[in-house]
């Protein structure tokens, strides 16, 4: 959908002003499934900010993006802020959306967050592999039918001890008939 520069360019431009303000993050979604499992294109990037500095700092962050090439909207910012929920900004010049979650999926997933060669020479902190896989298992409860294909490719990329936490993990929030389902299914298009 897009060239990888503009992911790149998009992704610097969010990176800088975190950077700015010292709040914590990761990339998540669809670019995880192509760092862990198999590339895919996706339409945007998701990333999970630390919901207690972003609380605090939150004039600050919002001053910042109002001097960036982001579109934005300050109540959406200020409401996924409180409430933990999702704000989304768009990159004017390069056109590309990122949805930003000023909230943990997995209880602290920021603070096993991998750093990762996202773009040649970049590292940059992503989720980590068995947390990856477990937003996926928790998108596909609610829906999502491109996470089934990455859950699968993620967990083929994992080592035996990281499977284990995946499968653990599921059981002990009931989604392990769900992880079990979606694990037996061909990724071969019928």
């Amino acid at each position: 959908m897009f060239p990888v520069d503009l992911f790149r360019t998009t992704l610097a431009k969010w990176v800088t002003i975190l950077s700015e303000h010292a709040i914590r993050f990761h990339v998540t979604g669809g670019l995880t499934g192509t760092a862990y499992g198999e590339p895919r294109m996706t339409q945007d990037i998701d990333i999970v900010i630390d919901p207690m500095q972003s609380q605090c700092k939150v004039n600050a962050l919002i001053q910042s993006i109002a001097n960036s090439d982001f579109l934005y909207s300050e109540d959406s910012i200020r409401h996924a802020i409180e409430e933990g929920g999702m704000f989304q900004v768009l990159d004017k010049k390069e056109c590309l959306k990122l949805d930003i979650y000023p909230r943990e999926m997995i209880a602290g997933e920021l603070d096993r967050s991998e750093l990762v060669e996202i773009f040649e020479g970049e590292f940059i902190p992503i989720v980590c592999r068995t947390d990856a896989a477990a937003s996926k298992l928790i998108w596909i409860q609610k829906g999502s039918h491109k996470s089934r294909r990455d859950l699968r490719a993620i967990f083929r990329n994992c080592n035996a001890t990281q499977k284990d936490i995946i499968l653990k993990w599921a059981k002990s929030v009931d989604l392990g008939a769900l992880l079990d389902e979606v694990l037996l299914e061909s990724d071969e298009i019928t």
